[in-house]
């Protein structure tokens, strides 16, 4: 399930690099439609043509619709937006500051840089997803995620209850999971997948889905 989206606004004046001082903008795990707005602002008064604003130093679980916009013409004086759309990918490491640094390049060769930090929050609930491929033959991935820290148990049983397999028993900081499990050892037919996770209590709650090995 997609979060909603974040928005991140950053001034920029050309005449001069910004340092990367600022507190990292804390970003909705697995969000799409998110955006980094920066204003261009002309501090001289000579007009400046074809400023091309770029990302660069992207983390691969930050899928940019693009990472280059073009601004025509910037008057001295004046203020401009190049506006970049994004998503987070459920891989991004939680909690973890990212630099990502913008390049502002003028038709005359004229150079600055911004940097600005990003961090990812970890899931706000407990999720387990529906396995791919299914039907599946011999193996197949379980995706779930943790929202904070926990004891978690990821078990596979028949359709008469019988486990057949423990693929996690361990404890788990926040984040997004991906297990493959091979079923080559079993016959074909129904099996469950479930989600134990403990919390400091010890009280269980579980999560189950449904699969197919087809052979």
């Amino acid at each position: 399930m997609m979060k909603a989206p974040y928005q991140i606004l950053v001034m920029l004046s050309c005449a001069c690099v910004s340092a990367f001082a600022q507190p990292p903008h804390q970003l909705p795990f697995a969000s799409a439609n998110n955006t980094i707005e920066l204003a261009i602002h002309n501090s001289s008064t000579v007009t400046v043509s074809r400023v091309k604003v770029c990302a660069t130093n992207v983390p691969a679980w930050v899928r940019f619709t693009s990472t280059e916009q073009t601004i025509n013409q910037l008057e001295g004086k004046e203020e401009a937006n190049a506006a970049f759309s994004f998503s987070v990918d459920k891989t991004a490491p939680i909690n973890k500051p990212q630099a990502l640094t913008f390049t502002i390049t003028s038709s005359t060769g004229e150079k600055w840089t911004k940097q600005i930090s990003i961090a990812v929050n970890p899931p706000d609930h407990f999720e387990l997803f529906q396995n791919y491929p299914n039907p599946f033959n011999p193996t197949t991935h379980l995706q779930f995620t943790i929202a904070d820290l926990r004891f978690v148990e990821l078990k596979v049983f028949d359709i008469l209850g019988q486990e057949v397999a423990t693929l996690v028993s361990e404890k788990l900081d926040p984040a997004s999971y991906t297990v493959q499990w091979n079923a080559s050892s079993v016959a074909s037919g129904v099996y469950i997948y479930q989600l134990g996770i403990s919390n400091e209590e010890g009280k269980k709650e579980f999560y189950r889905k449904k699969m197919m090995v087809m052979k």
